[in-house]
């Protein structure tokens, strides 16, 4: 009996290996860890992993959103993270397109997984820095995010809109990867440091650890007064409107009062000649076993499958159509095939 049932647990083990080894390797990009769009995704394709045996993503956190989707339209990449925001750009051949004569053409071989928020966008300066607002940051070293990103672009038009300040002119727009930019913060090389993430953010309460900081935006009175065109970013494809709150971080975020500031939609996106049953087996793995990882990964209650396809701005890829017609939901127009 030992030995059959030795044989046995060898046998289960082979089969095993057998399928790890003849798994089809999907390769996902996403942005640096630290983020909330780089806990979902890595989140995801653990959970994938383990929810079925015939795809097994292997996930890279170095680089930007913009060129990794120049990437996997390319071919280079299966699954990367995206934004409405953009895509519009790419669709357009504007912002960080602008010199890529085919991106128009690229745009047409990304399609759709699900969106999920970003977060909120948190322009942290610390307690003592004399700066209140953000017209105070005239003058001052900005980190916006990594140079040609999304998060950078987001930024910028934010203050852009809300003050009429530009980088190079009003300020100095720092150059930075997000851990250089964490680190160099910390060590106060500059005075203002913006990070996109859904509160309580961990690089935020990393920083409230040490030193009182402070979240620059505005009150819900100047929310209610300001001027459609000020708030102009939140009417963009992707960009909402978010509050922080302050009992969302502890003592070291000094602010007392509700804060209303820019904030993005992202989501994951995959080439489009990807095969229907690869991402039909990643859609349905994902969200049939989303509800498992909420004990040890709480920011999964953020995504959720009644914002799944709630930018209209991309087709959906046919595998994770053919999922979202199976469980009845509704297909926004444009967005099937």
């Amino acid at each position: 009996m030992k030995v059959l049932n030795k044989i046995l647990v060898m046998g289960l083990m082979a089969t095993a290996l057998t399928g790890a080894a003849y798994a089809e390797k999907l390769k996902m990009a996403t942005i640096a860890p630290g983020s909330s769009a780089y806990l979902v995704m890595t989140t995801m394709a653990s959970m994938v992993n383990a929810a079925q045996d015939e795809y097994q993503i292997s996930v890279d956190a170095t680089g930007v959103a913009t060129k990794h989707m120049v990437e996997a339209a390319q071919g280079k990449l299966d699954i990367v993270m995206g934004s409405p925001v953009i895509i519009n750009f790419m669709q357009k051949g504007t912002a960080m397109y602008s010199k890529l004569p085919n991106a128009p053409e690229l745009a047409k071989n990304l399609e759709l997984l699900y969106w999920f928020p970003y977060g909120a966008y948190h322009t942290v300066v610390y307690d003592d820095s004399g700066i209140n607002s953000l017209k105070d940051i005239k003058g001052k070293k900005v980190f916006l995010g990594p140079p040609g990103g999304g998060a950078w672009n987001v930024s910028k038009q934010w203050i852009e809109a809300t003050t009429g300040y530009l980088p190079g002119e009003d300020y100095t727009s720092v150059k930075a990867s997000w851990s250089s930019a964490l680190q160099g913060f910390q060590d106060r090389q500059f005075d203002v440091f913006v990070t996109g993430g859904i509160p309580p953010f961990p690089q935020v309460e990393q920083l409230a650890a040490t030193n009182d900081v402070k979240i620059l935006g505005f009150s819900k009175q100047e929310v209610e007064n300001a001027t459609k065109e000020m708030l102009a970013p939140a009417n963009k494809p992707g960009r909402v409107l978010e509050v922080i709150r302050p009992e969302d971080y502890g003592d070291g975020v000094t602010n007392e009062e509700d804060v209303y500031t820019v904030g993005s939609i992202v989501g994951v996106v995959a080439r489009a000649d990807l095969s229907e049953a690869a991402i039909y087996a990643v859609t349905k793995a994902f969200w049939d076993n989303l509800k498992s990882t909420y004990a040890t990964a709480p920011y999964m209650r953020k995504v959720t499958i009644e914002n799944a396809l709630s930018a209209a701005t991309m087709k959906l890829h046919p595998g994770a159509l053919k999922y979202y017609r199976e469980i009845g939901l509704n297909i926004p127009e444009g967005m099937g095939n």
